[in-house]
């Protein structure tokens, strides 16, 4: 991969009609930022951000080749630099993630020592098909077991508890809304706190790594997001294990635990598919990763999570970043601002000074132009074949 500052014109001679090619093939490698369109606000955590396609530096090459994700995004959880991405503020369904969220507006309201006894009303607009962690009316649990709950077995019964014992769900879903927009997350939308298929509920990959590093500030959701197995009360003196469902901290599915996982959520549904927002420590470094939407079936959410992981630990001190993850509102983050207030100023600050020159994310130089020009008519049949049968899926 080469940084696209470095082609020569000289490296080869392209004919009228390659050159034709290569402007109906650009917007699949390099699409032009938002930040550059007339009318357009600059999108949150720089302008690369906002553009269609692959955002990385050519330094830090070597992505892993099978990534089926309709969006993804790799940052540094320290410093909130996003070190690569694709799509990442492609707004889509968030499954079950979209309690990290829950979780970073509601967990710090109520002690973990509160005990509740659960009625049949708190339970009774749990959606049919949730998946549940098995909260039974008339017994009473703490808040504690109820967070295990919702970040173990990503019950949509302990959500609904919960919210009720915050004042109801349209009261969650106001407080979730108003968290994210101060969390700067503008891609999101909250129908219901849980996750559940809704229509118009929908977030980013941006968004989502967002709520796992604003999450991860507080110890309990650390704690919470990194267990592995829970007892959880059934009754009387009686107990049953709970296992986490994220499948790179336990193991399961034939799947190895990740070093030096530390969480955070997963989600499937039956119309977003497979999402999860993961988090790993190596050599005092931490980094988070989103994939959403990767092709269906097996372990592919997790595998594509871990080939970033892998990809942004081996990479991480080479590559510069294509973006930032902003900061709070009301922790002193800058508000994002309408691009024209912005123009020449390239991406937001941590984003190593990126300009629109520098966004392709793989280099057009020798080789790199025959093979476009090559594969551009089937790219772009290719495309909108697959943006056909997914609009088709969002139908259903």
């Amino acid at each position: 991969m080469r940084d696209s500052a470095s082609f020569s014109p000289r490296a080869a001679r392209v004919s009228r009609r390659a050159v034709l090619g290569l402007a109906a093939a650009a917007p699949l490698t390099a699409a032009a930022p938002v930040s550059a369109r007339p009318g357009r606000s600059a999108p949150v955590g720089g302008a690369r951000l906002g553009a269609s396609g692959v955002q990385v530096q050519a330094a830090a090459a070597g992505l892993p080749r099978k990534l089926t994700a309709r969006s993804w995004l790799v940052a540094d959880h320290a410093s909130g630099e996003v070190l690569a991405a694709y799509n990442a503020h492609r707004r889509l369904p968030p499954a079950s993630t979209l309690k990290m969220l829950f979780a970073d507006t509601v967990l710090g309201r109520f002690e973990r020592s509160l005990t509740h006894k659960v009625t049949d009303a708190e339970l009774a607009d749990v959606p049919a098909g949730s998946s549940l962690v098995g909260i039974k009316p008339g017994i009473t649990y703490t808040v504690a077991q109820l967070w295990l709950g919702v970040f173990l077995r990503s019950g949509n019964d302990a959500v609904h508890v919960l919210s009720h014992l915050n004042g109801g769900l349209a009261k969650t879903v106001a407080q979730m809304q108003a968290r994210a927009e101060d969390l700067q997350a503008l891609d999101t939308h909250v129908v219901s706190p849980d996750g559940f298929d809704h229509k118009g509920q929908l977030s980013s990959a941006y968004d989502l790594t967002l709520f796992a590093r604003h999450g991860l500030k507080n110890a309990d959701f650390r704690g919470y997001c990194a267990t592995r197995t829970a007892d959880f009360p059934a009754g009387g003196k009686k107990t049953f294990q709970i296992q986490n469902t994220d499948r790179l901290l336990t193991g399961a599915w034939g799947l190895g635990t990740y070093k030096g996982l530390i969480g955070v959520k997963n989600g499937y549904t039956s119309h977003a598919g497979n999402t999860f927002t993961g988090a790993a420590t190596r050599g005092g470094r931490t980094l988070l990763v989103t994939v959403m939407h990767p092709e269906p079936g097996g372990n592919g959410v997790y595998e594509e999570t871990a080939a970033l992981l892998d990809w942004g630990f081996a990479h991480a001190g080479a590559a510069r970043a294509v973006g930032a993850l902003v900061e709070p509102l009301s922790e002193g983050g800058a508000k994002a601002t309408p691009a024209r207030a912005r123009a020449g100023r390239g991406v937001a600050p941590g984003a190593g000074g990126a300009t629109a020159r520098d966004s392709l994310s793989w280099g057009l130089a020798g080789g790199g132009v025959l093979a476009l020009l090559a594969g551009g008519a089937h790219a772009l049949r290719e495309r909108r074949r697959r943006d056909a049968t997914e609009e088709g899926r969002h139908r259903r």
